[in-house]
């Protein structure tokens, strides 16, 4: 294989630390993001070169971006976009401004990165673009409906990319995982206590069940490991026809059919014990 440069985003833990080491493994020159310096530190004693980036800011975005270039000499082959939080929450107790971080983040810094790489990419004549999404972005589940809506626009966007981008010799991929062990549940328990007004609440009594759940540490059925993305990260990037959707862990693969095939109301029925 010869030498590729990937930026992966998102790469102090969980799905982003795995990708970023791997690819580091399998011969890549991985440029990894992170947003605080002690992560940055970290990755960089693992031998993997790191920037910051945070998507929230536009400024950070760009000169990330340039850095990347600058690293790669203008020849970034791979993007891995899987930087993004939770915000849960009932729809009715987000503010305008907790939905807007969510989208700053998970949608819109992240597509702003995308687009200030794709003309190297298309330069090259090649490149893999590849958005870490969720089930959450082809169905919703209550309690999260920013990242819901986030990770549904990110999915509308990838797939208009996708087909702009047929003829450039740049594959766009989106995977879908279901739950992956990480720390995104107790990461996103800290964004709601910052905008949620929980004593106020209806939900209250399922907002404290929540918070108990995260911190007895309990998993949704069929949870998977973030190695198990990590094999679609490597299919994408290295196929000569690499899939358009990628679904990870059984219950990506059971809530998918069940979306095909189930009439909405059973569906919503379904849905509705999740939360």
């Amino acid at each position: 294989m010869d030498t590729k440069f990937v930026l992966v985003t998102g790469s102090s833990s969980g799905i982003g630390f795995c990708a970023a080491k791997t690819l580091h493994q399998r011969g890549y020159q991985v440029i990894a993001t992170a947003r605080k310096d002690e992560d940055i530190r970290m990755l960089k004693a693992l031998g993997i070169c790191a920037i910051r980036l945070e998507l929230g800011e536009s400024e950070s975005v760009k000169a990330a971006a340039e850095e990347a270039l600058t690293i790669s000499g203008g020849a970034l082959f791979g993007l891995v976009n899987n930087a993004a939080f939770g915000m849960p929450g009932a729809v009715e107790d987000l503010t305008r401004d907790a939905i807007r971080e969510q989208f700053e983040v998970n949608l819109f810094g992240t597509m702003e990165l995308t687009n200030l790489l794709i003309p190297s990419m298309r330069a090259l004549g090649r490149g893999r673009i590849i958005m870490i999404s969720s089930i959450l972005g082809f169905m919703s589940v209550k309690y999260q409906g920013a990242y819901n809506a986030s990770k549904h626009a990110m999915e509308g966007l990838t797939d208009t990319i996708r087909m702009e981008l047929a003829e450039s010799g740049i594959h766009v991929s989106l995977i879908e995982p279901g739950p992956i062990r990480s720390r995104f549940q107790q990461n996103a328990l800290g964004h709601f206590n910052k905008h949620v007004d929980e004593a106020r609440s209806p939900h209250s009594a399922n907002y404290q069940k929540m918070a108990r759940s995260i911190a007895e540490g309990r998993e949704a059925p069929f949870t998977g490991d973030p190695e198990d993305v990590v094999v679609k990260i490597v299919h994408a990037l290295e196929s000569a026809r690499p899939k358009i959707r990628y679904l990870v862990t059984p219950l990506a693969h059971l809530l998918s059919a069940a979306k095909r095939i189930l009439p909405a109301f059973m569906l919503d029925r379904l849905l509705r014990r999740k939360g």
